[in-house]
């Protein structure tokens, strides 16, 4: 069994370790910020093509305990990295750290890049190339106080990248954060759904590649392919059996967005097209404060601008109530979900939240606050 490490947005966690658990991953553990699991190595095929929620797939090929810098050399070069890779790949090292007593994050940085190298080196008489921007394969090592662990990364770009955005409307959401959110809201294809602050698209989408039932990395390459032990027939089975279950599209469509912003409806149907889930949205464009539900039930995920990454603060504060009254006035059998970094949304809005969830974008500290709304008014 093969020992895994996925990051995801921090906040994800439990929704993450059920969705691998899905996938067959055994002895799942979460803490914070990502998921540890165990499985086969084709596991790794399979959470990189099908996960919606994780940032990483990160493979353990070593580890053990340090004391200094020299240490963490010896670990590092103790393992049979051309075995993993050959040397004519370029290779990119990361290293983080959590109460590491090493001074330096840069240092430890070379001291693990130089120590892949002399291995290459000692067995081959030739090493690889760094390639910082665009590697073809990520060494990531983590320092925790007294352990350090070494991971192959088996995605390559993260795989919030599905292979499909080509432009983003002005603070876009990553895809695996927009995925995460409709996780939590328990919404289910075949249930209308409304984004009705789209801007570029993210979250109406996502829910769209879920409705197509379409694995969000069938778009896209992998690290695991420039790695020894790819089987390029397995890979290719796993791929034609996922396109194979792609939906075929329903008509009239359940998933809704709009926006006020032509701007951001033509990102929104470019990037749908691209995503090629076009085919099951309804995008329009309309004003939220304006247009009239969806459907007389559904799931309404929505991001306001909150003033964070977006200038006009007196707007959207004075937006905020007007908010609550649409929900009120028009949303009877809906639930809605409104996902901030805004503290003061819930003072300002006028409704009381059924719940409120912690999540992270990025650096921002946000909450998801989930609304009820029954016969014209909000039930607490």
């Amino acid at each position: 069994m093969e020992r895994y490490f996925s990051p995801c947005p921090r906040g994800l966690e439990e929704a993450l370790a059920a969705e691998v658990a899905r996938f067959g991953a055994q002895a799942v553990t979460r803490v914070d910020g990502g998921v540890g699991f165990e499985g086969p190595i084709e596991l790794a095929y399979v959470v990189n093509l099908e996960s919606r929620l994780a940032s990483r797939v990160l493979w353990r090929v070593g580890g053990g305990p340090y004391r200094d810098e020299r240490e963490v050399n010896a670990l590092a070069r103790g393992i049979a990295w051309p075995t993993h890779f050959r040397a004519d790949r370029t290779i990119r090292v990361d290293v983080a750290a959590t109460r590491s007593p090493l001074r330096s994050l840069e240092f430890a940085t070379l001291t693990v890049k130089d120590a892949v190298c002399d291995r290459f080196r000692d067995e081959q008489g030739k090493r690889p190339s760094v390639d910082k921007r665009m590697p073809d394969v990520r060494v990531h090592a983590y320092l925790a106080e007294r352990e350090a662990t070494f991971y192959l990364d088996t995605s390559g770009e993260p795989l919030f990248k599905r292979g499909w955005r080509r432009d983003a409307e002005e603070a876009p959401l990553r895809e695996n954060l927009a995925a995460g959110l409709i996780a939590l809201s328990g919404w289910k294809p075949g249930a209308p759904f409304l984004d009705f602050m789209c801007g570029s698209g993210t979250i109406a989408i996502e829910a769209a590649s879920m409705a197509a039932d379409r694995a969000p990395g069938l778009s896209r390459t992998f690290g695991f392919q420039k790695l020894a032990w790819f089987d390029g027939p397995a890979w290719q089975r796993l791929r034609q059996r996922a396109r194979d279950r792609v939906k075929a599209a329903p008509s009239p469509p359940l998933v809704f967005a709009s926006d006020r912003l032509s701007a951001a409806v033509a990102k929104t149907r470019a990037n749908a097209a691209l995503a090629q889930v076009d085919a099951f949205m309804s995008i329009e464009q309309a004003d939220a404060l304006e247009r009239p539900a969806a459907a007389p039930f559904g799931v309404l995920i929505a991001n306001p601008p909150y003033g964070i990454r977006l200038d006009d603060k007196a707007r959207i504060a004075a937006m905020y109530p007007k908010l609550g009254d649409v929900l009120k006035a028009r949303y009877a059998g809906w639930t809605a979900w409104l996902f901030t970094g805004d503290t003061e949304l819930p003072k300002k809005i006028g409704l009381k939240a059924d719940r409120r969830i912690p999540l992270w974008n990025g650096a921002i500290e946000c909450r998801l606050y989930c609304y009820r709304v029954v016969s014209g008014k909000l039930d607490a």
